[in-house]
């Protein structure tokens, strides 16, 4: 498993694209507000954590159509799934999410402190909303592959991907947001919300692996 982390981060990386992408996406989402807005700076800290979640999840849904796609071009998708156990299966899609989340989704996180500041949140604010992206955004990838998996059979499944699993981020993002703000807003809490996007991030990575290998199954037949 070590050995498929390492090759598919490799891959992401030399890719390059994608990360690239989803930081210029997430800087752009993050950018125009502003403009929206108005330049009311007591405003833009209230909302900024919003905007920072908003802006992450649709950066992470970035490149999720294409989590399986390369390996049903040069066929080790059938490979797998002939050779494989379901619970093999499904280990394998954890490491690859894991790998996709490390390349494509951890620089997001890397650049909250600065669209933070951009946004005119407090460092408090700044630092609780990077902690739970770093937090929650695996939920998001993990829910993301069962899209992927269903999707990887369709010639332009990227939309599909992105209508299919954003009704499932959404408690992701109303926990997100709400631990984000509980650091800034009194008397909203930060800690109970913040559990409870935890727990849904270690829910989603039992779920989403057997659910996306029980998917690729299906699309394989």
């Amino acid at each position: 498993m070590l050995a498929l982390f390492l090759r598919e981060t490799r891959l992401g990386t030399r890719a390059g694209s994608g990360a690239l992408t989803g930081v210029l996406f997430f800087l752009a989402v993050v950018a125009v507000i502003p403009f929206g807005v108005g330049p009311d700076l007591n405003l833009l800290a209230r909302i900024g954590p919003a905007i920072l979640w908003i802006g992450a999840l649709l950066a992470s849904l970035l490149g999720l159509e294409r989590l399986f796609q390369a390996d049903r071009e040069d066929g080790s998708l059938d490979l797998l799934l002939i050779a494989g156990s379901r619970h093999m299966v499904a280990l394998t899609v954890f490491v690859k999410c894991l790998a996709h989340w490390a390349v494509n989704v951890l620089p997001l996180v890397a650049v909250t402190p600065l669209l933070g500041l951009f946004m005119n949140v407090e460092p408090v604010g700044i630092m609780a909303a990077t902690l739970t992206l770093l937090v929650g955004t695996p939920a998001i990838t993990f829910i993301g592959a069962v899209g992927a998996a269903l999707a990887v059979a369709l010639p332009r499944g990227g939309l599909l991907v992105s209508v299919l699993i954003l009704p499932l981020v959404i408690p992701v993002l109303i926990f997100g947001v709400a631990a984000a703000r509980g650091a800034i807003a009194d008397p909203d809490p930060f800690l109970p919300p913040f559990l409870i996007l935890a727990a849904l991030t270690l829910l989603f990575a039992v779920i989403g692996p057997l659910a996306a290998a029980l998917a690729l199954r299906w699309s394989g037949d």
